[in-house]
């Protein structure tokens, strides 16, 4: 087991930090008094003693206790985090990096040994355990390394790992694709509403459907193209939807929203425009 005998730390404890301590500790993985955390409000620190029973302290306190460090706070803060613990950083740690648009490399230029680093894209589903994560591994990581990330990951859902290139466009894909994804919900939700169906009703309907051709998808490996002509008969009622939504140019729009997501990525590391 990649994570037996490891203490875990995660510096920033917002939500996602607070996903994947649930799920490590939902899975058994580890147990809480070997997770430790951080945070820049100390209200939030108790939040998550209480809720989970894991130890908080400083960020350079939880970098020395720690086996594997996550890195989760937002791209603007991460060159004076990372300036604060590199003193303590050591080629033995594993990091772990969730920061959107930060790349291994500049993780790796702040610590004045070899660091093996890891950049992960997580999503929001993460809370529920229903996660997408995408993993690249830095120039010092080796497979040890990965696989203790990957367990971190796996814990809340699923995980790959692909080339630090694609990352960006994985942070427009699934780092982004949740909130495409309530969107047209919303728009399934209210077009029932239009036609009288109550709300609660075309809400699970709604959800259930999608968690259902999600399902699908990855369990039969098959195309979802070759999944949508399995409901489409000729002259019937998908069919006449599925005219309404190439009308409408549905999935050019998609196709443009992770583009325009991935450019944004592209555009956060210090030094650029960071403006979220």
């Amino acid at each position: 087991m990649p994570l037996r005998d490891q203490k875990i730390g995660f510096l920033g404890g917002g939500a996602m930090a607070e996903a994947l301590i649930a799920g490590l500790l939902r899975s058994g993985l580890v147990e809480p008094a070997s997770v430790y955390a951080s945070d820049i409000s100390a209200a939030r620190q108790e939040y998550l003693e209480q809720k989970f029973g894991i130890k908080t302290a400083d960020n350079s306190s939880v970098v020395s206790a720690a086996d594997i460090v996550v890195l989760a706070v937002k791209p603007q803060a991460i060159s004076g985090l990372l300036e604060e613990i590199a003193p303590a950083a050591r080629p033995e740690l594993t990091v772990v990096s969730v920061v959107a648009g930060i790349s291994t490399d500049f993780i790796e230029g702040f610590f004045k040994t070899p660091v093996p680093v890891v950049r992960v894209m997580p999503n929001t589903p993460c809370l529920v355990g229903e996660g997408a994560s995408a993993l690249s591994p830095g120039k010092f990581c080796s497979q040890p390394n990965m696989d203790k990330a990957l367990a971190i990951l796996k814990a809340s859902g699923q995980a790959v790992v692909v080339d630090e290139s694609m990352m960006d466009c994985v942070t427009g894909l699934s780092g982004s694709a949740p909130a495409y994804m309530y969107l047209i919900m919303e728009g399934f939700i209210d077009g029932a509403v239009r036609l009288g169906l109550s709300r609660d009703v075309a809400r699970v309907l709604t959800a259930q459907t999608m968690l259902g051709s999600a399902k699908m998808v990855l369990e039969t490996g098959e195309h979802p193209a070759k999944l949508k002509d399995m409901v489409t008969t000729p002259g019937g009622t998908t069919i006449a939807g599925l005219y309404a939504l190439e009308e409408g140019a549905l999935r050019s729009v998609l196709m443009k929203a992770v583009a325009e997501a991935a450019l944004r990525s592209s555009q956060l590391a210090p030094g650029k425009n960071s403006k979220t």
